[in-house]
């Protein structure tokens, strides 16, 4: 029997934990934790918010021992499938995550509960859409008190959101150094001054960043604050608001609107997907992740075979572009993520294990790597060998696309730098990758020099 394991990353809420028992993951509800959890279960708030699809569900494992005597409970919870975190998402996405929190909070405060976490973690994005998984984030409510979780939801939420919005769409990568979110006095100060005349911005985030600051050293005094219910659901009102009026507006990224301006004709364009549509339907994947996705529409070819995708890119308006596609058309396989590949999402967090790496997620068994070989190679000096090292580390069957110096994506890269890239040609590349894989197939795309290569790892 495989030995119980806790989940590294759930071990700061007394309510309970998760771990794993073998590969399924449970989640053990502490005594604590009882009078909450028997409310929000027989409030009838756990079937409204499951029932709407804003939270996870959950199975009870009756007779389950648990990993300790404090156990109350222990539930298995729905299983999502790939677990990212909010420095990964675009701004749509964190915009979504944001206004599902303050929807669960809304209707908590109807069933006699409120949310103690504002945290930007307690949501997974499964299906196409965001979901609450932390079941033991409700308690319950106390007549005349605030909103324990305002903080938390202003730096997980509001700051990273309006920095995205008035000062630089890349601004959630601050997340990763603040790992409690972005502290509201920063926020503050890297805002443009404008932002002081938006009464919403003004209020959740410089006035009450200033608040912080005056009771940061009269914790009593802070906790002696009364909010009627009234007031309270006001607040999350003002804070919908505010998050709903956030919009990304006049940014340029570099690959942003990358196919209004490839090389392609229409006719290679149309010939890609077909020769990417005939290796998918032979390797018949089960989990994809394409890798320099840009907004997606070769990982779509893998999505209406059902299999399960993940669509990095590091352009944060490719990725919000590509989310906000499957929004509109209801599809619930693939998840666009930022990701650079030159300096991928690390271990963070307690002992670097609370936040996974991008190397410690479920792997997929094929990757896509189209139009991204001269990007890794050219303007981040990465040598063949280490490329393909490096791809063979992720999944069994790899689609890769091999774009020669002469095509004019290539000479645009080389435009701006001396041309040191002796080794970057077809036949290095691929004697380089054959070490590691086999080559079942390979087809040059027509009206193109450009060729795409399926391989397996040895």
């Amino acid at each position: 029997m495989m030995p119980n394991i806790l989940q590294p990353g759930s071990f700061r809420d007394p309510s309970g934990f998760l771990f794993y028992e073998g590969k399924k993951l449970l989640r053990q509800v502490n005594k604590c934790y009882r009078k909450d959890y028997e409310l929000l279960m027989g409030s009838g708030l756990y079937d409204k918010l499951c029932n709407e699809g804003l939270l996870v569900s959950h199975k009870e494992i009756s007779g389950h021992l648990g990993l300790n005597s404090d156990i109350y409970k222990v539930i298995e919870p729905e299983k999502i499938n790939f677990i990212s975190y909010p420095y990964e998402w675009s701004f749509s996405q964190l915009k979504d995550a944001a206004l599902l929190t303050l929807e669960i909070q809304k209707i908590a405060l109807k069933h006699g509960m409120t949310l103690k976490d504002g945290s930007a973690y307690n949501i997974q994005f499964h299906k196409g859409k965001p979901v609450f998984i932390d079941t033991l984030s409700f308690e319950i409510y106390g007549e005349g008190k605030p909103w324990e979780a305002y903080r938390q939801f202003c730096q997980h939420f509001l700051a990273p959101l309006a920095l995205m919005s008035r000062t630089d769409i890349r601004s959630n990568q601050l997340l990763k150094i603040y790992l409690d979110g972005i502290p509201l006095n920063l926020a503050s100060k890297l805002l443009p001054f404008k932002t002081k005349l938006n009464f919403s911005l003004l209020m959740h985030l410089h006035l009450h960043a200033k608040a912080q600051k005056k009771y940061e050293h009269k914790g009593s005094a802070a906790k002696n604050i009364k909010i009627s219910r009234s007031n309270l659901l006001a607040l999350i009102h003002s804070l919908t608001i505010a998050v709903k009026n956030l919009r990304i507006n006049n940014q340029n990224t570099e690959w942003g609107d990358y196919y209004t301006f490839t090389n392609y004709s229409e006719r290679s364009f149309a010939h890609k997907i077909e020769i990417i549509t005939r290796f998918v339907d032979i390797i018949n994947p089960h989990a994809v992740w394409d890798l320099g996705a840009n907004t997606g529409v070769f990982t779509q070819i893998a999505s209406r075979r059902g299999a399960q995708c993940i669509a990095f890119d590091i352009d944060p308006l490719a990725v919000d572009s590509g989310y906000n596609y499957i929004r509109k058309h209801n599809i619930d396989n693939i998840l666009p993520l930022i990701m650079d590949l030159t300096n991928p999402s690390p271990s963070i967090g307690w002992n670097c294990e609370e936040r996974m790496g991008f190397m410690q997620r479920p792997m997929p068994d094929t990757v896509f790597a189209l139009a991204l070989l001269h990007h890794l190679v050219i303007s981040n000096n990465l040598p063949f060998d280490k490329i393909a090292c490096f791809f063979s580390e992720l999944s069994e069957n790899l689609v890769v696309e091999f774009v020669p110096k002469s095509d004019s994506q290539v000479k645009k890269l080389l435009e701006s730098r001396k041309d040191i890239f002796i080794n970057y040609n077809e036949d290095i590349f691929v004697k380089e990758f054959e070490l590691l894989y086999n080559i079942k197939a390979k087809e040059k795309i027509i009206d193109s020099e450009r060729i795409v290569y399926w391989m397996q790892r040895k």
